[in-house]
């Protein structure tokens, strides 16, 4: 198989690094002209995911035809806000019948819409499109620790046919029908992870951390279910999976950026020096919206975008939090 992978960030380069070390054809697409000299020459992607060695039979490319050229798999990579405009250029050059699986977690800034609905306004109408996620950080996967994910797809062939694609020994890939629920779950599960990490940034300790990724869950599971999704996709990989993945682990970038928030720097402080996207961020404001056309409480959500780009305190926030009006343990 011939594989491009549209993006050279830390999740798209451990992805064809993957693909690379299963016996595919793989091309690498990035903007950064480092990072594709430093694939193809050293080996390396030190500006993404330094001192991790890659496969010797990856390439990369920063000319999107070329990349794309008799690839049977696309892997679309991109953080969300370059989706759009990326993946238009990726259009023209499709093989025909070639799968196209979006791998980033968020939604689209000024539409609120997923990336699989992204894709499907830019890409050859019928072009088979899967989705996944699951707890899966990059560096883990390159230094092949096991792990579990999810690729959906409204057609189950085409889900089974991006399972088959992706699973190794020892990165296990399930099937799932339900498309929205889980690019809901892998886009929400940022803010409360980036709300987790505030609550450690003040001091707090783990009852809060709980009680918040338990109540952030039904937050979740609320939008998703309003909007059509499967209850259930949200206790599955992609909802509960992930999200304690993000939440709780050291290499989690929205739970990093939350912690230096919490600790009293500014969004434009925690970010400077970053070249990597914390998706939460931008995913913090899109949620809520989406939260206010459906008629959905997102108290969690609203807090942390009011702290990012509000200028809340914290402390307000979590006390604020705390003093809501108390009501049944619900997710309905």
């Amino acid at each position: 198989m011939r594989a491009a992978v549209i993006g050279g960030g830390a999740w798209g380069t451990a992805l064809a690094d993957l693909l690379a070390r299963k016996g595919d054809e793989v091309v690498l697409w990035a903007r950064e002209r480092e990072v594709v000299d430093g694939v193809n020459r050293e080996h390396l992607n030190a500006m993404f995911l330094p001192d991790a060695p890659l496969s010797p039979a990856l390439r990369a490319e920063t000319d999107l035809r070329a990349a794309v050229r008799g690839a049977t798999l696309i892997v679309s990579a991109a953080p969300s806000h370059a989706v759009r405009p990326v993946m238009a250029q990726v259009a023209p050059g499709l093989e025909r019948d070639a799968l196209v699986v979006s791998v980033s977690k968020g939604l689209e800034g000024e539409s609120e819409k997923t990336m699989s609905e992204v894709l499907a306004e830019v890409l050859p109408a019928g072009t088979p499109v899967a989705v996944l996620s699951g707890p899966s950080f990059a560096r883990e996967v390159h230094q092949q620790e096991p792990t579990a994910v999810v690729a959906a797809a409204r057609d189950e062939a085409v889900a089974r046919r991006a399972q088959q694609a992706l699973s190794t020994r020892y990165f296990r890939v399930y099937s799932h029908t339900d498309v929205l629920g889980v690019e809901l779950a892998g886009a929400l599960k940022n803010v409360i992870a980036l709300a987790a990490g505030i609550l450690e940034g003040l001091g707090l300790g783990y009852n809060p951390r709980a009680a918040l990724v338990t109540r952030g869950l039904a937050e979740m599971t609320r939008l998703g279910v309003r909007r059509g999704a499967d209850p259930m996709t949200f206790a599955g990989l992609a909802g509960m999976g992930d999200l304690i993945l993000t939440a709780t682990g050291a290499l989690s970038r929205n739970r990093s950026l939350g912690v230096e928030v919490g600790r009293g720097k500014t969004l434009e402080e925690a970010r400077a020096g970053k070249h990597s996207v914390a998706e939460g961020v931008s995913t913090a404001q899109s949620a809520v919206t989406l939260g206010e056309r459906h008629g959905v409480e997102l108290p969690i959500a609203r807090e942390v975008a009011d702290i990012l780009f509000r200028g809340k305190s914290p402390r307000r926030a979590v006390a604020d939090l705390m003093e809501r009006d108390l009501k049944a343990e619900q997710w309905r």
